[in-house]
C-alpha cells in the first residue's frame, strides 16, 4: 500500500479547502502550519534504578478560536509530522463542531506495553514538568489519546497543580470522575458518531437496518451498543486484529462486547462464522464503522466497498485517493473531523463544568452533545449542497472557513 506522510496529507486538505473558499495566499500558507511546536527531552528513572531518556512533542496548531485542545499519546513510532497532522485535524474538528477552542496534540516516544505502571506515571509527570508553562485553561488543554488513559490525566493534573500551586482541574479533560471528570465521556466519541449517522440517514433517506464494525476496541464496542440502542438495526459483522466474524441474521452487540472483554477477541463468538478482518470492510451493509487504524480504506479496496454510509470513528481511516473513489460511487463518508468529534465536544463540556464548579447529569451531557453534533451536521450538509464537493472536503471547508475568519478578525492575516 502507498505510504503517506500524515502532515503532507493534512496540508493538502487545507490547500483544497482554501481553493474552494478563495482564501488569499497568506491565509492559506498560515493555516498550513502550526503556530507553535515544542520538542522535549527528559530523563526518567526506571524500576531498576537506571535513567532512560525520552523524547516528546507538543504542537499547538492554531488558537485563533480559543485555547488549543488535543490529546497526548504514548507511542513507540511517534514523530513530529504525525503530531502536527493530528493537531491540524483537531483544529478543524473543534471548528466544525463550533467549539470556542483551537487544536493541539502531544506525544511521547515510548512503548507502554513494555513499561510498568510506575514507569508510566514517571513519564507522565516528567512530560508535565517539561511542558507546564505552555499549558493552562486559557492556553492549552490536553486529554488522553493512544495508550494514555484517565489515570494518565490524573497523574498529569496532580503534577501540574503541584507546580502552579493551585487547583485547576480544567487544564486536563477525560479525568476520573472523583477529580473533576464528567458523566457521558466514556462513550462520547461513539455516541457522536452514531448521532451523525442518524442525521446522515435523514439526509439520504436511508434506514440503517444493518451495520458492521471494523475494529472492536473501545470505540467500536460502544458504537455497536449505541447503534442498536439509538437507531435499531442489527450488527452483522465485527473484527479485531485477530480476525472477523459474520452472522447475516444478526449478532447481539451486548453479548459480543461481553465475549470480547472475556476472551480478548471477537473470534469464536457463538453462532457466527470466521472471516478475514479486511472482509468486514467489503460487506453489503447500510452503515460501516471503521474504528481501527488509519488508511484502512485505500485505492486498493475502495472499489469493493458496498456500505451506503461510512462513519469514521478512527482517525484517518480513508486515504485521499479512496475518498474520490467512494464519492464517485455515491458512498457517503462521514469524515472523522465530524464523525469522531463527540469526544472533544464532551471534553469541552467537562471544561465548562470545571470552570463553573458544576456536575451535570449524564442526560444533560447527552442532550447537549446531540444538539452540537446535529448542528454540525447541518453546517456540513449545507456545504455539501453549496460547494458540490466530496464529504471530507465539505467538512474541511466548514472548519477552515471558521478558523480563517477568526484569524482575519484578529488581524493576523
Amino acid at each position: 500500500m502507498k505510504s503517506y506522510n500524515s502532515f503532507l496529507v493534512a496540508q493538502q486538505q487545507v490547500e483544497e479547502a482554501a481553493r474552494i473558499l478563495n482564501l488569499d495566499k497568506a491565509t492559506t500558507e498560515f493555516l498550513k502550519w502550526p503556530q507553535r511546536e515544542f520538542k522535549f527531552t527528559f530523563p526518567v528513572r526506571m524500576d531498576d534504578g537506571r535513567f532512560e531518556i525520552f523524547h516528546a512533542y507538543r504542537v499547538q496548531y492554531n488558537y485563533a478560536r480559543g485555547p488549543a485542545k488535543g490529546g497526548i499519546r504514548f507511542h513507540p513510532d511517534e514523530t513530529v509530522d504525525v503530531v502536527r497532522a493530528l493537531a491540524a485535524w483537531m483544529t478543524w474538528k473543534t471548528a466544525v463542531v463550533d467549539l470556542p477552542l483551537g487544536g493541539a496534540k502531544g506525544g511521547v516516544v515510548c512503548d507502554p506495553r513494555h513499561l510498568s505502571q510506575k514507569e508510566l506515571e514517571n513519564i507522565a509527570r516528567a512530560y508535565i514538568r517539561a511542558s507546564a508553562d505552555i499549558l493552562g485553561v486559557d492556553k492549552d488543554v490536553p486529554a488522553p489519546d493512544v495508550y494514555t488513559t484517565p489515570q494518565t490525566m490524573a497523574w498529569m493534573l496532580d503534577e501540574f497543580e503541584t507546580i502552579v500551586r493551585k487547583h485547576q482541574p480544567g487544564v486536563f479533560t477525560d479525568k476520573p470522575l472523583p477529580i473533576g471528570g464528567t458523566e457521558g465521556r466514556r462513550d462520547a466519541t461513539s455516541r457522536g458518531g452514531v448521532i451523525s449517522v442518524r442525521e446522515a440517514c435523514k439526509f439520504l433517506n436511508i434506514e440503517p437496518k444493518t451495520f458492521a464494525i471494523q475494529g472492536f476496541g473501545n470505540a467500536g464496542q460502544r458504537a455497536a451498543l449505541l447503534h442498536e440502542e439509538l437507531l435499531g438495526g442489527k450488527l452483522i459483522a465485527a473484527c479485531d486484529s485477530r480476525g472477523g466474524i459474520l452472522n447475516p441474521d444478526g449478532i447481539n452487540a451486548k453479548e459480543l462486547v461481553t465475549h470480547k472483554l472475556k476472551t480478548g477477541t471477537v473470534l469464536n463468538f457463538p453462532g457466527a462464522r470466521h472471516i478475514p478482518s479486511d472482509a468486514v470492510l467489503e460487506l453489503d451493509v447500510d452503515v460501516l464503522y471503521p474504528a481501527a487504524l488509519e488508511n484502512a480504506i485505500s485505492e486498493k479496496n475502495a472499489g469493493l466497498i458496498k456500505a451506503k454510509i461510512i462513519c469514521e470513528l478512527a482517525n484517518g481511516p480513508t486515504t485521499p485517493e479512496a475518498d474520490l473513489i467512494l464519492y464517485h460511487r455515491n458512498i457517503f463518508v462521514l469524515p472523522d473531523i465530524l464523525a469522531s468529534a463527540g469526544g472533544v465536544t464532551v471534553s469541552y463540556f467537562e471544561m465548562l463544568q470545571n470552570s463553573g464548579g458544576e456536575m451535570w447529569e449524564e442526560a444533560t451531557v447527552h442532550a447537549r452533545l446531540d444538539k452540537k453534533i446535529s448542528n454540525a451536521f447541518q453546517s456540513f450538509s449545507d456545504a455539501l449542497r453549496e460547494k458540490g464537493v466530496h464529504p471530507r472536503l465539505a467538512a474541511m471547508v466548514v472548519g477552515v472557513a471558521r478558523v480563517a475568519e477568526a484569524c482575519k478578525i484578529r488581524g493576523w492575516v
